[in-house]
């Protein structure tokens, strides 16, 4: 418990004290557990652990893992919250170093996706665009993009970013991750396989950099990066968590050091697809022909009209394609949706 008054101020956990502090500029604050690991609040919603040098990191690996960077999306906070409690109740030991990230607690304040800007398009540099200056989410995702580059620069090595999210509607594929384009880069197979231990069966290949939190992670600090959808958003406290076991069990075994799971043979294999168009809203002319309340992998027959802006128009190939991210609700030049197509299965 002295680590809880110490590092949260008297609040009953990290995720409380967050809430308790978003707007505010706290000072760093170190602690050290009695096993010798380190804790470093570096700012509201972001603590740093760091075993002891003498405990053996069995896997060689350090690993950075978000959750609110949209702040409606809380399951994925709660489970980093239940984490951090467990580990500085003593019910585990930390084997690897760990950067854990509340990305944007004035939004998981208000219970929205985001205040002024939505966050996870303001990585990989967007955040220094002119129409975003003065927004508090921008410079809260410099700050973020500044904290991993330090953190990196500490344990370069096997590094890995898991950004957890829930989706806004319903999908066909209850728990995906979309793995951000690197020229040249192919997915390993012990990331198949944490994935499928967390629960995740869907794995969405990106075809190009984008401007997200794990784009960045992946494209700047060279990490395995993958940004993981884990079910439906709720408010706090109306999450079925039974539902997110697999991610908090998977996420507790690499923490702690555990031994990789493998699947089981008999197991299903992780399905594939890859990313064969986006869809950008091109202005007042612009007309996308999905219904808004549409699932996330949605297939559509070739042929079908998606969209079309007066000039141009998209229609199905000649293989049929699934929606994800459906949003016509989005700035101009902003996505509006993704449309993928299937590709043999990895993980096996």
């Amino acid at each position: 418990m002295e680590a809880f008054e110490h590092l949260f101020d008297h609040h009953s956990d990290w995720l409380a004290h967050t809430l308790a502090n978003a707007a505010d500029q706290l000072p760093e604050l170190k602690a050290q557990l009695p096993d010798g690991t380190r804790v470093v609040r570096r700012a509201v919603g972001v603590l740093e652990l760091t075993p002891p040098p003498d405990r053996l990191n069995p896997n060689r690996e350090a690993l950075i893992v978000s959750a609110g960077v949209h702040g409606n999306e809380t399951a994925p906070i709660e489970v980093l919250n239940a984490l951090v409690t467990e580990f500085l109740n003593g019910d585990w030991l930390l084997a690897c170093p760990v950067l854990l990230i509340l990305g944007n607690p004035p939004a998981m304040v208000a219970g929205e996706r985001f205040i002024d800007a939505n966050m996870n398009r303001l990585f990989h540099g967007a955040h220094t665009r002119s129409d975003y200056q003065g927004l508090p989410e921008a410079a809260r995702a410099r700050f973020l993009e500044d904290t991993c580059q330090q953190f990196t620069l500490q344990f370069p090595d096997n590094l890995s970013h898991y950004d957890l999210h829930t989706a806004i509607r319903p999908s066909r594929r209850e728990k995906f991750a979309l793995y951000p384009f690197v020229e040249g880069r192919e997915v390993p197979q012990d990331q198949c396989d944490f994935l499928l231990e967390a629960g995740v069966e869907t794995l969405l290949l990106q075809h190009r950099s984008g401007t997200t939190f794990s784009s960045f992670s992946a494209s700047v600090l060279h990490a395995e990066s993958f940004t993981v959808e884990l079910g439906k958003v709720r408010p706090f406290g109306e999450n079925d968590l039974s539902r997110f076991r697999g991610i908090g069990d998977a996420l507790r075994r690499r923490m702690s050091g555990g031994a990789p799971v493998r699947p089981q043979a008999s197991g299903e294999p992780l399905a594939v697809f890859e990313v064969v168009h986006e869809i950008l809203n091109t202005g007042d002319h612009f007309r996308f022909h999905v219904p808004d309340d549409v699932a996330n992998f949605t297939e559509y027959a070739p042929g079908t009209l998606i969209w079309e802006d007066g000039e141009t128009q998209y229609r199905v190939g000649p293989a049929p394609e699934s929606i994800v991210f459906p949003n016509r609700n989005v700035p101009v030049g902003q996505r509006v949706g993704l449309l993928i197509r299937s590709r043999p299965s990895a993980g096996t």
